[in-house]
């Protein structure tokens, strides 16, 4: 990939859906993209842009040559800038609120003097209200698909779970473990998949609750999209991909991202990040005391809740196991409350155990001290453990965390499942074998060799790196 400015310079419009988990790739995209010579407009809620200011200072969202920031209005009348919104009201007043104000601003763009006119809109996977908006303007658009192949394919499912009568549930009583333990054996491209491990939001008695009708809508709205990329690469999801393309071939896989970042130049790729949150860079340097493959980085994401029992059964199986970690507990962790962990288990583990509410988890998990990460299986946060390297821990909360997990579990193989309701003999065993054990070895083996599988695929001749190419000469029109 090399750098190309052209004296009409093409302008792209990216939009995430408003939460970390999906700006975070989308910057990605977008550097990379600016890089290449386009001029980016990143869209943020005001209440997300004014927390980006907070986090990386007022100079973040000041235009730099070619790269600028814009917003739309907050979609709900009540956004505490500390904590996240409820995630149901959040995507249906997404999609109800944000059409309006989103081509109010393309117009405002294409009159204004001191950009070029909008050439093509990259919208979240699941923002299509973006799709009608560049219809209405004719303006060429994609969609990007944030999370993983698997999970976009499980969220497919949902129209034929309903027409085989699978869904929606008599009542709460019927969504038994015995219930969700039902094969699913139907979906192209997966094999060994349950019921449990389709997205959650297949866990209803009403088939208008939100959540289930947001998702599936969305995911097929994306299917009426002119392009959809995805943060993957082909090695790794392979046979899913194939069944997507079957049904939409314009399809670009681009990831991960992160590594596909490295042929941009260091000081322009890394001039600015994303978080929402102020990052805690002390806890690297806190690091370097430890020795290779021996601390457990603990994080379940932007998102999700845990309960009070849940946090404290976890904080014990981590002293118990007796090795050092990193714990990053955000301040709105606990369901409706905030975390405070008793005195004896902090005179417990002196000082190998580091707590904080935020961190850099890309250089973290690069560390060459991390041994293993525990985590809600994020996409993003399973994409990182790849590029650094390191088996995981999984504790899946919501969404397509179930679907990547049991990925990680049978088709990757790089980390093992810790029961939900999670406890802290059963932690500490799990951190003792993924560290020490013959399972751990195996693993840590498996994800070292699905690490060089994807710096391959982004490096040059790559098929991330020939993807990301081709996205710009066929769907942006874009000559190098």
């Amino acid at each position: 990939m090399r750098s190309s400015h052209t004296k009409q310079q093409p302008h792209i419009v990216c939009v995430p859906f408003p939460a970390q988990g999906h700006i975070n790739p989308f910057m990605q995209l977008a550097k990379i993209l600016h890089y290449h010579g386009f001029h980016i407009t990143f869209v943020n809620t005001e209440s997300n842009q004014r927390r980006l200011v907070r986090s990386l200072g007022p100079t973040f969202v000041k235009s730099q040559q070619g790269f600028q920031f814009e917003t739309i209005p907050d979609v709900l009348s009540s956004w505490d800038i500390d904590a996240n919104p409820d995630v149901s009201a959040l995507c249906d007043s997404t999609r109800k609120n944000c059409f309006a104000p989103f081509k109010e601003l393309l117009i405002k763009l294409n009159t204004s003097l001191g950009a070029p006119p909008v050439s093509f809109i990259i919208s979240d996977g699941v923002m299509s209200f973006a799709i009608k908006a560049a219809k209405e303007l004719s303006i060429p658009e994609a969609q990007f698909w944030t999370a993983s192949a698997c999970g976009f394919m499980g969220y497919l499912q949902f129209s034929e779970l309903v027409n085989r009568g699978i869904i929606p549930f008599k009542d709460n009583e019927s969504i038994t473990d015995s219930a969700l333990d039902m094969p699913v054996d139907w979906i192209p491209g997966m094999k060994n998949i349950r019921l449990k491990d389709l997205p959650s939001f297949i866990r209803t008695t009403n088939l208008d609750e939100t959540m289930f009708d947001f998702m599936g809508s969305e995911v097929r709205n994306c299917l009426t999209s002119s392009n959809i990329i995805f943060n993957t690469f082909q090695d790794f999801e392979l046979q899913v991909l194939d069944a997507i393309k079957a049904k939409f071939p314009s399809i670009y896989n681009t990831g991960p991202l992160s590594l596909l970042g490295r042929h941009v130049p260091e000081d322009q790729f890394l001039s600015f990040g994303s978080s929402l949150w102020i990052e805690d860079s002390k806890c690297l340097k806190w690091l370097d005391k430890w020795q290779p493959n021996s601390v457990v980085y603990v994080n379940y994401g932007s998102w999700t809740v845990i309960t009070e029992h849940h946090l404290k059964e976890l904080a014990w199986g981590l002293a118990n196991s007796k090795y050092p970690f990193l714990w990053i507990i955000r301040a709105d962790v606990l369901m409706g409350e905030s975390a405070i962990l008793p005195k004896e288990f902090s005179d417990e583990i002196e000082e190998r155990g580091y707590i904080t509410s935020w961190c850099p988890q890309d250089r973290v998990l690069s560390d060459p001290s991390i041994g293993l990460f525990l985590t809600h299986c994020g996409w993003n946060s399973l994409t990182e453990a790849i590029c650094g390297g390191v088996p995981v821990i999984c504790w899946p909360f919501f969404a397509e965390q179930q679907m990547n997990c049991r990925y990680v579990c049978t088709t990757w193989s790089i980390g093992m499942e810790v029961n939900h309701d999670v406890k802290r003999g059963e932690i500490a065993e799990l951190v003792k074998e993924m560290i020490e054990g013959e399972k751990g070895k195996e693993m840590k083996q498996n994800v070292l060799e699905w690490r060089e599988k994807a710096l391959q695929a982004t490096d040059i001749g790559g098929s991330s790196y020939n993807d990301f190419n081709r996205l710009i000469e066929e769907a942006l029109h874009f000559e190098e």
